[in-house]
């Protein structure tokens, strides 16, 4: 299945998905797609939101994906399953738009293919998540991980390798754009 064959969110209880762990563990695949479905709405949210682009954010849901099932037996149940593979994805990101961000400028400036690549957002996100790949992608980054995912600003600044201080400033920039795109 395709992330763009988003099926509806199952809900399912931590203790189910924390049984889902074991039996995916213990070899039962069935049980990790069990996880998969469950968390897929919300792990492909998070990706899309932090790269501002479809086809990076289908990309990322998979990779994340694959690094939950990788290291699965590294969750040891002291927070929610969610709370680990939304961290998990979170890390992935960053390091993948590190890395593209590193080789584009090789050739081309980012904010020129920030502009080019921007897509409208799918038709079930709402409202500011249509705005968000508009955003410089340091600002949007900061938006993301503070106003939406509820990080505070020495967590984003030490996420990003950044200051505190310019974690603000970001989201600040990044307030003052929403406001003039809505306007």
């Amino acid at each position: 299945m395709t992330v763009t064959q988003l099926k509806p969110h199952i809900d399912a209880s931590e203790a189910q998905q924390v049984e889902w762990v074991a039996q995916a563990l213990r070899g039962d695949r069935s049980a990790f797609q069990a996880l998969y479905q469950a968390n897929l709405g919300r792990v492909y949210a998070l990706c899309y939101r932090l790269s501002g682009d479809h086809d990076l954010a289908q990309d990322f849901c998979q990779e994340a994906f694959v690094r939950i099932w990788q290291k699965l037996a590294m969750f040891n149940g002291d927070s929610r399953f969610s709370t680990w593979a939304h961290r998990l994805t979170v890390n992935l990101c960053l390091n993948k738009l590190k890395q593209q961000k590193t080789w584009w400028q090789r050739f081309i400036p980012m904010d020129s293919v920030a502009e080019s690549s921007a897509v409208a957002a799918p038709s079930n996100y709402h409202g500011i998540d249509k705005l968000l790949p508009k955003l410089p992608q340091q600002a949007r980054l900061v938006f993301v991980l503070h106003a939406v995912e509820g990080y505070k600003h020495t967590e984003v600044a030490s996420m990003l390798n950044i200051k505190s201080g310019t974690s603000k400033a970001q989201y600040h920039r990044a307030k003052k754009l929403l406001q003039e795109m809505l306007s």
